[in-house]
């Protein structure tokens, strides 16, 4: 296997879910860019060094393109007429796709502020006094540039321009920047705006960060924040530690502790480096079962082996893996899974094999390079929304009908089920359908059954996975139970919950058909991570 330490001084790619892409990707490994590489401005900054050509590319994510202007964090005054608002868009466009616009005479007039008339600027020849060149060999696009402007809105380019070394370039070549990342940071500049899609918002934080543009770095964090799920958040894990984004490392881990089925079976996870493989594999607080994270590692070793041009052979597959494979708690694994899948995939040599064997049965057990320690996990939490419950001999009867409440919380959580009333006749089970929805999409639902006791105590009943929960928006939580016809029900119900550092707030939902609602009823519990 390549040594990591020698590809990443190579080579640094950005990994972001695109599979067509994923097939072709270098073999080279990622690693974090030298700042006084970011601070070089590209191939015109210093006569005495340079840059080599860094390497790298972008992977999509599957999400809606969002578009926000920084004039919402700053206030600005609107323009005076609408007749110029429009000529201002029209020319905005035209920037967009030509730069070569000639704009009309007097056209200084048309535009109230300087922010206006500087757009008029953006990706447009007139009064360019510097052109870049960017991309990559085959894919470069030359784009003017002014710079004042560029002086203005970076402190990189005004070293490179008005700076003690700085020199009087026409051409500057910038090979290691996407032309639609470095036309985004040219739009911020220019235009005081911010305009991120999902297929460049890589890309465009590490222009950002190399010509040291913070509120658009910052920007392009929230977006991959709010991006952020279990699909892509083993991915943007390795990014955040790649562009030193502790915020964004933590809200990754946070995802994969608490979907780690999820992010494990995700595409996503097949295309981190090797060093992420590791700290996910050593995760203390990774809420999965120890043969997901087996047939997880499987997986990625595959693709590596594809990445590094390996016959898929069971050799190759150990051989990427090294000592890693050894972070896989397989002892404690279930017996069954361990006998029907781990045992027999062929990754484990003979003597591993029977010494597992011995580890589960033996009184003398045998010293295992695994480790045997099961995983904590994460340790679920309870939301209890009433302050009492009872029971009456006519309530409360289901017959098919769907209990139902609405709630939001003030920071995101993981919805992993709901704690439920049982039988106040005595012992009897259940069979509920849970749901979990938003704005009327279905986020998770399960059917399973419990057995309750005849207490007033709740018990659980959980989804197949955890579902996340975005602050600031009803969901509704619904259950529909079949089962005996009395129950016990809760009373004194609470609008606002405060458990732990998470408040919940519950209002009554149309869904319900049942009588359930914020003072009384069915569904007492949320269990839920945070």
């Amino acid at each position: 296997m390549v040594d990591d330490k020698e590809k990443n001084m190579k080579c640094l790619t950005f990994f972001l879910m695109l599979p067509e892409t994923v097939k072709n990707r270098s073999k080279k490994g990622s690693k974090k860019a030298n700042s006084s590489g970011g601070g070089g401005g590209g191939s015109g900054g210093s006569g005495s060094s340079k840059l080599p050509p860094v390497c790298y590319e972008i992977i999509t994510l599957k999400t809606k393109k969002k578009k926000k202007m920084a004039a919402d964090i700053f206030p600005r005054k609107k323009a005076a007429s609408s007749s110029s608002s429009t000529v201002q868009q029209q020319q905005h466009q035209h920037n967009l796709c030509n730069n070569n616009l000639i704009p009309a005479p007097n056209w200084q007039g048309l535009y109230p502020t300087i922010r206006e008339r500087n757009a008029v600027m953006f990706n447009n020849d007139l009064m360019a006094d510097v052109h870049f060149v960017v991309g990559p060999p085959g894919g470069t696009q030359r784009l003017p540039g002014h710079k004042y402007v560029l002086a203005v809105g970076s402190s990189v380019f005004h070293a490179m321009f008005y700076g003690e070394l700085a020199e009087d370039k026409d051409e500057i070549r910038i090979p290691d920047v996407e032309p639609a990342a470095f036309l985004a940071m040219l739009k911020y500049i220019y235009c005081d705006e911010i305009d991120l899609a999902a297929d460049t918002v890589l890309a465009t934080l590490y222009a950002a960060k190399k010509y040291i543009v913070p509120h658009l770095a910052r920007a392009c964090v929230n977006f991959l924040e709010t991006s952020l799920s279990a699909k892509n958040a083993c991915v943007l894990l390795s990014q955040s530690c790649l562009f030193e984004e502790p915020d964004l490392t933590q809200r990754c881990w946070e995802v994969i502790d608490a979907q780690a089925e999820l992010a494990l079976k995700s595409e996503g996870f097949c295309d981190i480096d090797f060093q992420t493989l590791e700290s996910i594999l050593r995760r203390e607080t990774l809420n999965a079962k120890e043969i997901v994270v087996f047939e997880a590692a499987l997986n990625w070793a595959e693709v590596e082996c594809q990445r590094q041009d390996l016959a898929l052979s069971i050799e190759n597959k150990r051989k990427v893996l090294g000592k890693a494979l050894y972070l896989i708690r397989i002892p404690t694994m279930a017996l069954d899974d361990f006998a029907n899948g781990a045992a027999q995939s062929g990754v484990l040599t003979l003597n591993e094999t029977n010494d597992i064997f011995l580890w589960y049965t033996a009184s003398k057990k045998p010293e295992l390079q695994f480790v045997s320690k099961a995983r904590k996990g994460l340790v679920p939490q309870r939301c209890h929304r009433f302050q009492s419950c009872a029971y009456r001999s006519n309530q409360w009867r289901y017959r098919g009908r769907c209990d139902s409440i609405q709630f939001a919380v003030d920071k995101r959580v993981f919805i992993a089920g709901f704690g439920l009333y049982g039988s106040s006749c005595g012992s009897a089970e259940y069979s509920a359908k849970i749901e979990l929805k938003r704005q009327g999409v279905v986020l998770g639902q399960n059917l399973s059954k419990y057995f309750s006791d005849g207490s007033s105590n709740t018990f659980p009943v959980w989804f197949e996975y955890p579902v996340q929960i975005e602050p600031d928006t009803f969901y509704t939580a619904s259950v529909v139970l079949d089962g005996n016809e009395l129950s016990y029900f809760g009373q004194e119900g609470m609008t606002e919950v405060q458990c732990g550092k998470v408040t919940v707030q519950f209002q009554c939902s149309s869904d319900s058909t049942n009588g359930t609602g914020v003072q009384g009823g069915q569904i007492p519990e949320l269990i839920f991570y945070a």
